[in-house]
């Protein structure tokens, strides 16, 4: 679409006219040369001698030169633009966190992959996890891993396919045997307080009990619920197991309670898959888009257009008066 910035500069296109009815005619007074060979002269420039003042008249090219030249330098003045088609974007309306446990019992193999063979436990959350990413729109992900200890292997992003990079290349034990629940909502909380989305979710995958946090997990969640974080748990563990490998199922159903989130327990590949599309289902939000026409400016056509034209009709102008001149015979010839 094209347009004009400033359309009301158009209103000077009639201020030359202006000039010229409502200011006086510029004279000058000037001392008269008196010549013996006036009548010679005369005939020679081709102009009859007169009284009274002398008004210069331009030519018709001139005129002509002038006002395209004024019309051009006001068109470029209304600042002309084109707006290309609109771009629109969509913005994050969520921040959505996952802590995935990396501790030594998520090596047990009891879940079964889309063929029927028997996989560990991080390998089932890996697959089902990648598929949840590969659908996420207008989120920002982030990614915590935690054992001993947690740590931010992702900040939130945009980018998801780096997220699921960096969680295929996660692996047992990376971080420790045991098992920080109470570490990893306390790192997710510190990371969430650098987000400016209302909509926070974390979601907590683990198989085992808190054994080495620095602060109880219930604790935690008591402060992320402050924060106005929400925490959906999930259980993919063994609640029969005894020592540190032994589902405290009890903690985490505390911990989605205290932050107004959900408890589930997965106990195979499709439990686990079912649940995050319940997750998703419930989080459901209206994304925020944004758009806009991208312009240029071509004032810079007219302007151009304008001065080009001004110096070609000087230089017309010019070889003109050169041509005129060599024509003109010697004054001094007799």
């Amino acid at each position: 679409m094209f347009t004009f910035a400033h359309p009301w500069c158009f209103i000077l296109l009639v201020l030359p006219l202006a000039v010229r009815f409502l200011l006086p005619v510029h004279r000058e007074r000037r001392t008269a040369v008196m010549v013996p060979f006036m009548n010679r002269m005369s005939r020679i420039t081709g102009q009859k001698p007169s009284e009274g003042s002398t008004i210069t008249r331009r030519s018709t090219a001139q005129h002509t030169v002038a006002w395209l030249s004024w019309i051009l330098i006001i068109t470029a003045m209304a600042r002309p633009q084109f707006f290309e088609p609109p771009i629109s974007r969509t913005l994050p309306t969520r921040d959505l966190l996952l802590a995935i446990d990396l501790s030594g019992s998520m090596q047990v193999e009891d879940f079964k992959d889309e063929k029927g063979q028997m996989r560990d436990r991080l390998t089932a959350v890996k697959q089902v996890v990648d598929t949840f990413l590969e659908h996420r729109e207008n989120d920002r992900v982030g990614l915590i891993l935690f054992g001993s200890a947690a740590f931010v292997q992702a900040p939130f992003t945009n980018d998801l396919d780096v997220c699921r990079e960096l969680l295929a290349e996660a692996q047992v034990g990376m971080a420790g045997p045991k098992t920080a629940i109470g570490d990893a909502i306390g790192l997710s909380i510190h990371v969430f307080n650098r987000s400016e989305q209302k909509n926070k979710v974390l979601i907590l995958l683990t198989d085992g009990n808190d054994t080495s946090s620095k602060v109880p997990p219930t604790d935690a969640a008591r402060i992320a619920r402050d924060k106005g974080i929400v925490i959906h748990t999930i259980a993919i563990g063994d609640p029969e197991a005894a020592g540190e490998e032994k589902l405290d199922e009890d903690s985490l159903r505390e911990i989605s309670q205290t932050t107004n989130g959900s408890f589930y327990r997965a106990l195979d590949r499709d439990q686990l898959e079912n649940i995050y599309q319940e997750i998703d289902a419930l989080d459901t939000r209206k994304a925020e888009t944004i758009s806009y026409r991208p312009r240029r400016d071509l004032y810079v056509w007219p302007l151009a257009t304008a001065i080009i034209l001004a110096i070609l009709f000087q230089i017309f102008m010019a070889l003109r008066h050169r041509a005129r001149t060599a024509k003109l015979p010697d004054p001094s010839t007799p």
